[in-house]
């Protein structure tokens, strides 16, 4: 039977009192089983392991998500001798078969939707529409990753030269670390890890420590989809001496690493360093984080761009790369602005994620949450002025008010470090030419957006904002599987662009093969 065209997966209407029914029961199943114990997985080895770490729910603080275990440098070293021992198998395994697992698990992840749901909710606190827009995103990568892959395994075009037989074939690099952020714990994450897979290579996964719960729903749905042991091995625990270990392996191939500027950079300077009995260059995959800007100008849909700016700021607490947390506004509607998003901003509902009726839940931890309060006291300190939020908000979590911080200068510290959290600064410019150039003033190049009417505008835009993923006259996040490959410049990474075509490649090398005709 002929593959179905790829079609992204459609977001489940909560507004659907059958579908509020079965999220709400989801919650409670998940619920009755928290606090239990996960292993490391090397091959089909359990392990358990004296030294634990919990995750808690950042909505709940006190309330045990699961307990895991420490993993050390040993466990790691294992990890990868178990991998490197399963890609000898794996890696001849035709790709018709390998994108079938992918196939299956995203069929497994439909089945199971609710339950994955209820997870992110109670373990990063996102509320009920972002979790399961995580959810339908990981259902994406997978059924997008199978298909790239069959059209990876096919006839690859090479140019004929009379008296040979050529052809092109892409091979698997081999033993891979994949590195997945907490944000989009099983969106990412799995991205990630179904890519180096379905390419025929092997990895050790090593999950976030704020949403190892995920990280073990996602190997569990690859064991039911039938993977074979040693192909995905997981193993929590710290960076140091779980994370650098698996970076600086001698025979890793390659790592895949999602997450903030200073960690991809230690990866980065960490992964280029060969090794004793290492004999090829890591390639390292990185996504790096970003200081996102919306321009709005003088002739935008105002109602438009109020709404598309707070969408951006505020969604999942302004808890992703893509987020924007700079509004650059041209003067000549600046104060309009300003007023405008701080009525709409002060009334957003702030508590717990598992009630529906939060616009917004808790941020992921103390130390997130504390780090957000300080930049808030940096940006008065250096002249900001709040118009709407700037506290922490409730009580039993992580909770932080969605806050705007007016006239912030181009140089701030709010308006050139990533922040991470549901913190808006608007910046005035003189006209569009000066809104552009603030655009670009960062170190960072990840999303972007701009409200304008002005098609010339809108076409300087296209030609001169910096960044990986530009939108206009929309929202700067919900980058789509296969509609919008998503990566940026400069400190944002190495421009993977995860959901695109040109992905895969990340995770393939092209064998050329010639033979001469005899006669």
């Amino acid at each position: 039977m002929a593959l179905p065209k790829f079609k992204n997966e459609s977001l489940l209407d909560f507004s659907r009192a059958a579908n509020r029914k079965k999220q709400a029961a989801a919650l409670a199943k998940a619920r009755a089983g928290l606090g239990k114990e996960y292993p490391i997985l090397i091959g089909s080895e359990q392990i358990i392991v004296d030294e634990k770490f919990m995750s808690y729910n950042p909505s709940s603080s006190k309330e045990v998500i699961g307990v895991f275990q420490k993993g050390n440098s040993d466990l790691a070293n294992k990890a990868m001798d178990v991998a490197q021992a399963a890609f000898e198998k794996w890696k001849n395994v035709p790709a018709q078969k390998r994108a079938d697992y992918l196939f299956k698990a995203a069929k497994l992840m439909r089945k199971k939707r609710f339950d994955l749901n209820a997870l992110e909710i109670l373990e990063v606190g996102k509320t009920w529409p972002e979790a399961d827009a995580d959810v339908a995103e990981a259902i994406d990568f997978l059924e997008f990753y199978g298909r790239e892959m069959l059209r990876y395994g096919k006839d690859q075009p090479v140019v004929k030269n009379p008296g040979e037989q050529s052809k092109l074939v892409y091979i698997p690099l081999g033993v891979g670390v994949v590195i997945p952020p907490w944000n989009f714990p099983l969106a990412i994450l799995a991205g990630m890890t179904s890519a180096a897979i379905v390419t025929g290579n092997t990895v050790v996964l090593k999950p976030s420590s704020d949403s190892p719960r995920i990280g073990w729903a996602f190997v569990e749905l690859m064991q039911e989809a039938g993977l074979p042991a040693g192909v995905l091995n997981f193993i929590s625990g710290p960076g140091g001496a779980v994370g650098d270990t698996l970076v600086m392996h001698p025979r890793t191939r390659f790592i895949s690493f999602t997450g903030s500027k200073e960690v991809g950079i230690h990866i980065y300077e960490a992964a280029a360093r060969v090794q004793p009995g290492q004999i090829w260059l890591k390639r390292v995959v990185a996504e790096m984080g970003g200081k996102d800007s919306i321009v709005v100008d003088e002739t935008a849909d105002f109602n438009a761009a109020v709404s598309g700016v707070i969408t951006s700021a505020f969604g999942f607490q302004g808890q992703k790369c893509s987020a924007c947390s700079r509004a650059i506004v041209v003067e000549k509607i600046y104060d309009r602005f300003v007023e405008a998003l701080a009525a709409k901003v002060e009334p957003l509902t702030v508590g717990v994620a598992d009630d529906p009726s939060n616009y917004m839940g808790p941020v992921v931890n103390e130390r997130s949450q504390q780090s957000i309060l300080a930049y808030m006291q940096k940006a008065v300190s250096e002249g900001g002025r709040i118009v709407a939020g700037g506290t922490a908000a409730g009580e039993g979590g992580y909770f932080v008010r969605p806050t705007v911080i007016a006239d912030v200068d181009p140089r701030a510290t709010i308006a050139q470090e990533e922040i991470f959290g549901p913190v808006l600064a608007v910046i005035k410019a003189k006209d569009f030419d000066h809104a552009m150039q603030i655009a670009n003033n960062t170190e960072f190049g990840l999303t972007g957006a701009v409200y304008t009417r002005n098609p010339k505008r809108l076409q300087r835009a296209e030609k001169e904002f910096h960044v990986g993923n530009l939108y206009l006259n929309r929202k700067c996040t919900g980058a789509l599987v296969g509609v919008h490959p998503f990566g940026g410049f400069n400190m944002s990474g190495t421009d993977s662009k995860a959901g695109g075509r040109d992905y895969l490649l990340l995770f393939l090398q092209a064998k050329s093969i010639a033979k001469k005709n005899i006669h």
